[in-house]
Parts: structure tokens; sequence; C-alpha cells
């Protein structure tokens, strides 16, 4: 990050938090705020003598802005929790190694995918009275959690480092192709199950439509495939922010410039945005209202260091760009490479719609007309190309992050979520 917009954020965070000062009527506020903005140089990338960062962080801690979780991975997390961790790992057809979470059960297995530019932590960090890998847990089941290629936890391969653009050439139809079944096939192999149940969330459930529609004969290792915010179809996608990079075509620019991952990191894991209390406002304003919808009851601000600290995590360019094809073309199909390209990959002008027909797995469906990226036209659209939809269920007034971190999730999403692998595996 550059200096320039360095000041510009600390900047705003000092005017902001005078603010916040002066309504509180004290200037302890401006204080602390101070203290946390300095504490944000290094993640900034500005180098501070690692003496001064400890007394600054003594000073935070003590001032009561540290939130443990937020520094923690995620095996610390889980076992913090009083719950067991195993780091597995999965190599796939192409090379890439992917690390595969686990908290082991004696349960029937569970795999949980999750969305983009996300990880398996965001399973987790909702906490223990919330998060979905949590609770499943609690009730016996054998937890897995995997991680697509190129995110935080799997940016090795073979062959090929991730700081070759190389690596960074797979879409989610990659994911789903090759990720999803060798991540289903090792499960089933250590467990000596013949089944599992899938729950997916935003792109794991369109890596598993993939993979399905690609691959029928995974349909049999699952018991019931459950879909929060489901993403196959894209045409209503309503975020102005996410249309407005499709529009300026910024994800095909940074391909061709050679900077092919995204958000691998960003200055929303600093503690300007994670524990300043007016740029707190500011951050989630811009996940929540500018990108995701509106959802702001359910906001638990509290949360918000530790899920800015394990979020994100890192994607390709390429999955965005396969996902703006989508929303062009009203169709959901393999990657578009051109009439071309198109020709000598598929031997057609067009890429091939992917067979949702042959999804013949029990699907649940749940979705909201809050949500700004699975729309309900679209999900209804899916429902209408899937032979055996089981469950066809709204929740009221979710954006697209609230199945992961909303302050009801559990009553309102998860137990149905229970309810539905119960019913499926009894």
């Amino acid at each position: 990050m550059s200096l320039k917009i360095l000041h510009i954020i600390l900047f705003i965070a000092h005017q902001t938090s005078q603010v916040t000062s002066q309504s509180v009527g004290t200037g302890a506020n401006y204080v602390r705020n101070f203290i946390e903005s300095f504490l944000a140089l290094p993640t900034l990338g500005i180098d501070i003598p690692i003496t001064e960062i400890r007394t600054l962080a003594k000073l935070a801690r003590d001032s009561g802005l540290y939130n443990e979780d937020a520094y923690l991975n995620i095996s610390q997390l889980v076992n913090k929790y009083g719950y067991d961790f195993e780091e597995h790992f999965v190599t796939t057809q192409d090379g890439y190694i992917l690390a595969l979470h686990r908290i082991p059960g004696k349960g029937l297995p569970v795999l949980l995918v999750h969305g983009i530019l996300l990880s398996s932590d965001d399973f987790v960090v909702a906490g223990p009275r919330s998060a979905l890998a949590y609770y499943l847990a609690s009730q016996g089941y054998d937890v897995w959690l995997a991680n697509a290629r190129g995110n935080k936890h799997s940016k090795r391969h073979v062959t090929l480092s991730p700081n070759q653009s190389e690596f960074f050439n797979f879409s989610w139809d990659e994911i789903g192709r090759y990720d999803i079944p060798a991540n289903i096939d090792y499960i089933l192999n250590v467990t000596g199950q013949q089944k599992l149940s899938y729950v997916g969330y935003s792109q794991g459930n369109t890596a598993f439509f993939v993979m399905c529609s690609e691959f029928p004969e995974y349909n049999d290792k699952i018991t019931v495939k459950i879909a929060l915010s489901p993403i196959a179809f894209f045409s209503r996608l309503f975020s102005p922010f996410v249309r407005f990079l499709f529009k300026i075509n910024y994800f095909e620019t940074q391909q061709a410039i050679g900077q092919p991952e995204f958000l691998p990191n960003s200055f929303l894991t600093s503690p300007i945005c994670t524990q300043i209390p007016a740029m707190k406002f500011i951050c989630s304003n811009i996940f929540n209202y500018l990108v995701f919808g509106f959802d702001r009851a359910q906001l638990n601000v509290t949360n918000l260091p530790v899920i800015f600290n394990h979020t994100p995590a890192g994607c390709s360019s390429k999955q965005f760009i396969h996902y703006k094809q989508v929303l062009n073309s009203g169709k959901f199909r393999r990657f578009d490479y051109g009439r071309e390209g198109n020709m000598a990959l598929y031997g057609m002008r067009f890429p091939p719609n992917y067979r949702l027909n042959r999804v013949t797995a029990p699907v649940a469906l749940t979705y909201s007309f809050s949500d700004w990226w699975s729309s309900y036209v679209d999900v209804l659209k899916l429902r209408q190309n899937l032979p055996n939809v089981v469950d066809f269920h709204e929740v009221t007034q979710y954006n697209h992050l609230s199945y992961l971190y909303a302050q009801n999730v559990r009553p309102k999403v998860y137990e149905r979520v229970l309810d539905l692998i119960r019913r499926y595996t009894t």
C-alpha cells in the first residue's frame, strides 16, 4: 500500500476518532485510536522498531481494545473452544495441494465448503455460540472444512509457485472439477464411509453443481446437499460495487498486467478497521451496504476484529471473470475463452452449459430477498433446473454474509441445516 493511501486512511481515522471522542465527552478514545492507528503501520508495510510495537500493543490491550481471537489462527481458535483440530493435505489431479481441516467426531462426515475470497476460517470465526462448524461438531458430527486452491491455506502445487501467474490460472470450474472431488474421495477414504453431507456457502455451491454436472457419479456420495446462498445463475447480481468492477474490466486488467491473485489480504485486516470505533462503522458499511447488501440489525460489530483478521483469504481474478461471464450470458456454463479458444477446448463456438439435470443428489436451497449476490430470481431458476430439490427455504432480511456472521444465524439457519442432515442420514 502506498504512503499516500496510508495517509488518507490515517487522516480519516484521526478525524472520525476526534468526532467520537467529542461525542462521548472524553479524550480517552482519541488516545486509544491514535495508538491503534500507529499499530496499523507494520500491517500496511511501514517499518517500526519491534520494541515500540510491543509497547503500543500492551497499551492497546490494557485499554480493553484487544480481541485475542483476531490474532489466533484456525487451529488455535478451534482448540481454544475445546475441540480437537486436524490439518490434512489433499493433492488434486492437476497438482494443487489443498489444506483440508477437520474437527473430528464419531458421527457421519459433513463437508463445509466456503465462498469466494473466504476459507475454512469463516465457519469458525463467528465463535462457539454461532459458528456452523462448532454447532455440527457439538452434535457429534465429523466436520471437515475445505479450502479451495489459491486461498491462504491452499497455496501450494507440486510444480508451480504462487508467485507464478500460471498458479492462479483457474476459475471455480477447476474447483468443482478437481478440488471438491479430491476432498470428498479423501474424506470417505479416511473415514471409511460411503457418503457424506455437503454444506456449501455461495461459491461452495457453484463448485458442487459443477462437480455433479460433470461427474454425476458423485451424486451417489452425497446424503444431502445444503446450499446456503446458492450461486449458479448470476444475472440478477445487485451489488453495485462488484458490478462497477465488472464494468471497468478490473479483473481482466489484473490478469493482463500479471497480477491474477485477488485480495490475499487487505487494509481491512489492520487495527484501523478492526478496532477503532468510528472506523469499525465505516468498514462494516463498506462491506454490508456497498458490496453485500443490508442487514445492519444482525451485524455483530464486536466480532469485526475477528472477521477482518481472517478475511479475505484470496482467490484468482479468473473466478470473478467467470462469474461475470455467467452474469452477461444468463447461462450457467463453462469458461468462455473466445471463439477460437472455445473451438480448441470444447469443439464449439460457445462454452457448453453445465448439465444441471445430472445433479440428482437431494438439494436444499436457502435464499433471501435481501441477498445482493444470490438473488431470488436466479435461485428460482436454479430450482427449476435441478431434478431433486427437497427444500426451498427463505430467510428474511439476510444479506450475503449473514449466513456466516449474523447474530441469530444458529436458530434462523443452522438448526434447519442440522435437521436436514439428520433427516437424510438416519
